[in-house]
């Protein structure tokens, strides 16, 4: 009879302590950021200067890898590149201590460009922006510009180029006040 009452409380304890680590677990979760290695990380001071940029050298999260809390007093932006992704987010450092400010959380949707023999393909999801403003050159002489608009999720755009033109081609493409180059051959 004792050892099933010392097994019932040792359970007991047990299932306690599991369920006092579970609230604290819950409260830590929403803030991590976790980064790969090889994202590009980059942090905005409170002027719009870029005050670091960098390559990501390993994978894990982004406070833990980073201490934000030796900057000055005043809120910063971090922008993660990804590979067909930037997430953005504003952090506020008061008194050395860093605080995630949630609601400045935001994605924004890299266009792909690939090309395939002499074929040039450019896709978006569009999610965050249903517009894009597309440049070709070829040898730095403009040969083709026009504006994509998408009514759906993703935009889609195949350009065949002429194969007897041997030489290096440029794409320029703008969405999201942003430029996105990118210099090939054929």
């Amino acid at each position: 009879m004792k050892t099933i009452i010392k097994r019932i409380l040792v359970v007991a304890v047990m299932l306690g302590t599991y369920t006092s680590y579970a609230s604290e677990t819950l409260n830590v979760l929403p803030t991590i950021k976790l980064v790969n290695e090889g994202d590009h990380i980059s942090v905005t001071n409170p002027f719009g200067k870029v005050i670091f940029s960098s390559r990501i050298k390993h994978s894990g999260d982004i406070t833990k890898l980073f201490d934000f809390s030796q900057l000055s007093d005043g809120i910063y932006n971090v922008e993660i590149g990804k590979a067909f992704e930037i997430e953005s987010f504003n952090f506020k450092v008061e008194d050395h201590k860093t605080v995630l400010i949630t609601e400045s959380q935001e994605k924004i949707f890299k266009p792909v460009i690939r090309t395939e023999d002499s074929q040039l393909i450019v896709s978006k999801i569009a999610l965050d922006s249903n517009k894009m403003y597309v440049k070709l050159y070829f040898e730095d002489e403009l040969i083709h510009a026009e504006t994509i608009e998408g009514s759906e999720n993703i935009i889609n755009r195949v350009y065949r180029l002429d194969k007897t033109h041997r030489g290096n081609y440029s794409a320029v493409i703008k969405t999201n006040d942003r430029v996105y180059i990118k210099n090939f051959s054929l």
